[in-house]
């Protein structure tokens, strides 16, 4: 189990006034949080597509089906090439794995702002973990790719657990890897599964408004801060 020792001499950021203490503990969603990966998945989507016979759908169409996991991401893409879900569904996520395995590192960027505020954040020994529900394989190299893995001692995928987010599983889980309490922690997301899951935690969030939302309005979410620039927490 992970122990926290306090943070040292933070100054009074953003951060600080928005969540009203030194978080002990901070995770992050991975897809549309810290990196946006569509062209990877994209490219997995367009191979399976293919695989099965099918036109590829394109970077833009699958920018707008990204955030709800694989399983709805291979859903929409079936319903796009018109075949029908009963009879393929477990062929494409076979397809859509095989081929994001081979290209989970394309095109890989962090959004602005996220590599100072991780940088801030571990500067001031504020633990990170990684709760996503992309699936725990992919992760690694996806870290490892931006240079971002030494931030994070905990990641947590989809299928780790029971239950992935919108349930409070996920952050209670890692809460109680790292010994702190919902009112030590934070989740920054970018969607309603990371936002509905920090409330039913009882955790306090940050919204991030440049990621996958899937057209949801994720200001009508409690949050401390929406914002399109982490960075923005460390002055």
């Amino acid at each position: 189990m992970n122990q926290i020792s306090t943070p040292a001499n933070i100054s009074q950021t953003a951060l600080v006034e928005r969540f009203g203490d030194i978080p002990k503990l901070v995770m992050f969603d991975l897809d549309g949080t810290l990196v946006d990966s569509v062209p990877g998945l994209a490219a997995a989507v367009d191979g399976m597509l293919i695989d099965l016979g099918c036109k590829p759908a394109g970077v833009d169409l699958v920018r707008r089906w990204v955030g709800g996991g694989q399983w709805l991401l291979v859903q929409q893409a079936l319903e796009f090439a018109g075949l029908p879900e009963a009879d393929y569904l477990d062929a494409g996520v076979k397809g859509f794995r095989k081929h994001y395995a081979q290209c989970s590192d394309q095109g890989l960027t962090l959004f602005p702002g996220v590599k100072a505020f991780l940088e801030f954040l571990h500067q001031n020994r504020i633990a990170m973990a990684v709760v996503t529900n992309k699936p725990i394989d992919f992760v690694p190299k996806i870290l490892e790719s931006l240079g971002i893995d030494h931030y994070f001692p905990e990641t947590l995928g989809g299928e780790c657990l029971p239950e992935k987010k919108p349930s409070a599983l996920p952050l209670e889980h890692m809460m109680a890897r790292f010994s702190v309490t919902p009112e030590q922690s934070l989740m920054v997301g970018d969607s309603s599964n990371d936002l509905l899951a920090a409330q039913a935690a009882k955790v306090k969030s940050l919204a991030v408004t440049y990621g996958y939302s899937r057209g949801v309005d994720i200001s009508q979410f409690p949050s401390i801060w929406l914002g399109d620039d982490l960075s923005q927490l460390c002055a």
